[in-house]
């Protein structure tokens, strides 16, 4: 199984933004605890903070393995794979804008009545693949590249 391809990419304006969040929610937490103790809305923004806490440690670099046999993302603890011959066909992303903008990191959306998971940044370009046999719920998979031309070729010679 040999590498063809390999890529990091960061964001630090994901990264500030998720951070931004995350000391947002921590400061409202303390705010609320002081005055009505533990509550709904004290315990909820706790929550919210440690959330974007982890996001802001989990989400700092996505990570791009294809080798012969299989695409690999990676991002902190959370991975996905996929063998190149189950990927039916690859193009660049056509979400709808809210979908597209609507999050960073590892999310979930039905879109044109498809399941897809999403492994992005908010301001790379994206590939959609899709593939031949769901995993799991997902039929297709988006993800962030800064080489968008030079994953499709690839890809679309590894499915020929």
């Amino acid at each position: 199984m040999s590498q063809i391809y390999s890529e990091k990419i960061s964001s630090t304006g994901t990264r500030m933004l998720f951070l931004c969040l995350s000391i947002l929610f921590l400061v409202m937490f303390g705010w609320r605890i002081s005055i009505v103790g533990w509550r709904f809305f004290p315990a909820l923004s706790l929550f919210l903070g440690l959330l974007f806490g982890f996001y802001v440690l989990n989400y700092r670099t996505l990570e791009i393995s294809i080798t012969s046999e299989s695409l690999k993302l990676k991002f902190g603890l959370i991975s996905w794979k996929t063998r190149l011959d189950n990927i039916e066909a690859c193009q660049r992303d056509d979400s709808p804008p809210l979908v597209k903008y609507g999050g960073a990191g590892v999310h979930f959306a039905f879109v044109k009545g498809t399941y897809r998971a999403f492994y992005n940044f908010l301001e790379y370009p994206r590939i959609l693949v899709t593939f031949r046999r769901k995993q799991g719920l997902v039929q297709e998979l988006v993800f962030t590249t800064c080489q968008p031309e030079k994953i499709l070729a690839i890809l679309q010679q590894g499915n020929e």
